[in-house]
């Protein structure tokens, strides 16, 4: 195999002639509005379904039917995996719950923490979140989840036993959701699951952050001050009024722009060791022209927040108060 130019970057020679031949005329950068100054609406691009006739929707379904072939126990995750809930929603009760918005809100995440998350927030749901030909809901909210990833399996990154952890730990995500929506509805207000990894009405990042989850790692995913990057997210939007959680900041940006380890470690280069602007917001972020393709080859790589320092079991809560302490020492 060669490499291949496209629209500027150089795809590694382990991208199969197969892949390749499905790759867009347009790349994932331009979709995601890399170097673009303006604040806009994101694009769907990658796990919409194909109906959304995205540009990389191809590619999708190929890496979608490769994994589902090479690998037994993604084919047959509804099952072997644990299943994803049930589909069918109860009825919204006609009476709505006499509790306050903070009853509501302690009771929707003792109930999420009591039916498989790992951690609970909430958040206002916002318009500029949601994929420019979806419908936003108004005066929303979404209550996110994080589910933990068992890091031995995940460290196996990019074997096939990483995916399947990760497959397991988005259909607890959705068992969550839908359990949740449930709850919500039998207390007479409108939910509407999102589980992954196909991808709903919003990306989950920026809900997770505004609700707390941790802060953006350089490696494009949340970094979180119990569990480091080991984690998945899912969500609820609802019109429950409920009290949102703050943003946490632990001190990432800091870290990572010292730490090279994900850098180093990505096979097809895609990480940049500074902040970008994308949609005219100065962040992280992953190439996605230089990822994508690798991740489709691997089943969904994972490699970057494998060997994240902060997602090593019981690190992240003391790398969280070694960065407080610094930052303390540099104010005082």
């Amino acid at each position: 195999m060669t490499g291949k130019s496209f629209k500027g970057e150089i795809l590694e020679p382990f991208i199969s002639d197969e892949q390749r031949a499905l790759l867009p005329e347009v790349p994932g950068n331009v979709i995601n509005g890399l170097g673009e100054e303006t604040v806009r609406r994101p694009s769907p691009i990658y796990w919409h379904p194909p109906r959304k006739k995205h540009p990389w929707a191809p590619v999708q379904s190929w890496m979608l039917e490769k994994s589902s072939r090479e690998v037994t126990d993604v084919a047959d995750m509804n099952n072997s995996l644990g299943g994803r809930g049930n589909k069918e929603r109860v009825p919204q009760a006609e009476q709505k719950s006499d509790m306050t918005p903070a009853e509501l809100t302690a009771a929707v995440k003792k109930f999420a923490l009591e039916n498989e998350a790992d951690l609970v927030g909430i958040t206002h749901l916002r318009e500029e979140w949601i994929y420019d030909n979806y419908d936003a809901p108004k005066d929303h909210m979404v209550v996110i989840v994080a589910i933990e990833m068992n890091h031995k399996e995940l460290a196996t990154a990019p074997e096939p036993e990483s995916v399947v952890e990760v497959m397991r730990a988005y259909n607890r995500g959705t068992r969550i959701t839908r359990a949740t929506a449930d709850w919500i509805l039998a207390k007479g207000y409108d939910a509407e699951p999102e589980g992954g990894p196909i991808a709903g009405r919003f990306p989950l990042i920026p809900a997770g952050l505004a609700a707390g989850m941790g802060e953006l790692g350089k490696h494009g995913s949340i970094i979180n001050r119990k569990y480091g990057s080991s984690f998945r997210l899912a969500g609820v939007i609802t019109d429950m009024p409920l009290i949102a959680d703050e943003p946490d900041d632990i001190g990432v940006d800091d870290f990572c722009r010292s730490c090279k380890l994900c850098e180093a470690a990505c096979p097809p280069n895609a990480i940049a060791s500074e902040k970008q602007t994308v949609r005219g917001v100065e962040k992280w972020y992953v190439n996605f022209d230089k990822c994508v393709p690798y991740f489709n080859e691997t089943y969904g790589c994972g490699i970057c927040i494998s060997i994240c320092p902060w997602s090593r079991p019981n690190v992240a809560s003391g790398l969280a108060a070694k960065m407080a302490r610094k930052r303390e020492k540099e104010i005082g």
